[in-house]
């Protein structure tokens, strides 16, 4: 078996270099498209740095409008580190791309550019290969509001400034953070992705009710396995299914099934329930597997979610949420404002998700407006989206003055 597991690693690790070779490959090829470095006034001053493979690329995704914004007043590019990640970064969003294979490429771009502002979205260790530019002012976005442990990693001292929805994510980091100023570290920017529009990819069934069950990954630790997909996701879809009332759409995380088989298998099961369950037609069942992360809060009149940053998106839309828990005592869970007013769903209840949902989305008494600021701030339409330019530019604008 052992040997077995390595020859598997060993074919998996020669596939990736010769697709990496092939990709190096194409971008040489389209040089023009990857290596252009403007000069005087057209010079970058701002960048998002993405050092991740491409099964990451949802948590940079998300901020292609925001940077498309900020990219309206000062000049912006994306850095990508991985050769697969500049090509799909390219393909699919129209922003500058410069792929920086190595330190020597990063130093090029820094030393010719006038980069006041980089943007980070995760904590990849290639981060730090940026970071030991002093010049620009380094910023965590993170890919999203949760109560999970990643939101307030040691890590996060490393930059001069973290952007984070609104004071609930401030308190958490005074709570749980030792040695970190947050008030002074800290710009509460809400969430700008709420103020995207996105193309809606599917036609629901008029007349019914939606209910969106989004389940982040399994994780990679007992301490950050807030994934029910094993837990509730089979049972759950079987009993909406089996109750016919709602349309269904099914999102899982996009990491979901690669370190954990029975995961896998769980995401398989309920992708066949929910094909032959749309072939009947009855209700709208759709598994979604579409790039994008946000027509679906528009979409659906409820959602269903674990401890992570899609339940927070949710929650903007002031829309019923329901909390699926982790079957895993071993997740870290914290009593937050939000874990102790949202309903709660155990893996033992699934059977009877139909008639809860029924009740919350009768019960005019749900909303949690004082929730929703507390975690986002002013959520009105575009008010987030003009906080994170006013950061963005306001940090941009002091550390050109630095420099003069």
């Amino acid at each position: 078996m052992n040997l077995l597991r390595a020859s598997k690693s060993l074919t998996e690790m020669i596939v990736k270099r010769l697709e990496s070779r092939s990709n190096q490959r194409e971008i040489l090829a389209r040089s023009s498209e990857f290596s252009s470095l403007p000069v005087g006034t057209n010079r970058y001053r701002a960048a998002l740095y993405f050092g991740d493979e491409t099964v990451n690329l949802y948590q940079a995704r998300q901020w292609y409008e925001p940077f498309r914004e900020l990219a309206r007043t000062v000049p912006f590019v994306i850095i990508a580190r991985k050769p697969a990640s500049a090509l799909a970064l390219r393909k699919e969003c129209d922003l500058p791309i410069f792929f920086a294979k190595t330190i020597s490429d990063v130093e090029s771009l820094v030393n010719s550019q006038q980069l006041d502002a980089v943007f980070y979205v995760n904590q990849n260790i290639l981060n730090f290969q940026m970071m030991r530019f002093n010049e620009p002012a380094h910023i965590f976005v993170s890919h999203g509001e949760s109560e999970k442990a990643y939101m307030w990693s040691n890590q996060l001292k490393a930059y001069d400034y973290v952007f984070s929805a609104g004071n609930a994510a401030r308190e958490r980091l005074q709570e749980h953070l030792t040695r970190f100023e947050a008030t002074e570290r800290t710009r509460l920017i809400g969430r700008p992705q709420i103020d995207v529009v996105y193309e809606t990819p599917v036609n629901l069934k008029p007349g019914l009710p939606t209910v969106l069950y989004a389940p982040t990954w399994e994780g990679d630790r007992p301490s950050m396995s807030y994934g029910t997909v094993a837990s509730h996701g089979v049972s759950l879809i079987s009993s909406l299914i089996q109750d016919g009332g709602y349309n269904v759409i099914f999102r899982p995380h996009p990491r979901s099934g690669i370190a954990d088989s029975k995961y896998l298998q769980a995401l398989n099961e309920i992708k066949s329930m929910m094909v032959t369950a749309a072939e009947l037609g009855r209700a709208s069942y759709y598994y979604d597997e579409s790039p994008h992360w946000g027509w679906q809060w528009a979409s659906a009149d409820l959602c269903i979610s674990d401890i992570s940053a899609a339940a927070y998106d949710f929650m903007a839309t002031s829309k019923p949420l329901v909390i699926a828990m982790p079957a895993n005592d071993s997740a870290t869970i914290s009593d937050s404002p939000a874990l102790l007013r949202v309903p709660s769903l155990a893996a033992a209840d699934c059977v009877r998700a139909p008639r809860i949902i029924r009740e919350l989305l009768s019960n005019s008494n749900n909303s949690y407006g004082d929730l929703v600021a507390h975690y986002f701030g002013d959520t009105t339409s575009g008010a987030s989206m003009k906080r994170f330019i006013d950061c963005s530019l306001e940090i941009i604008e002091q550390i050109k003055s630095t420099k003069k």
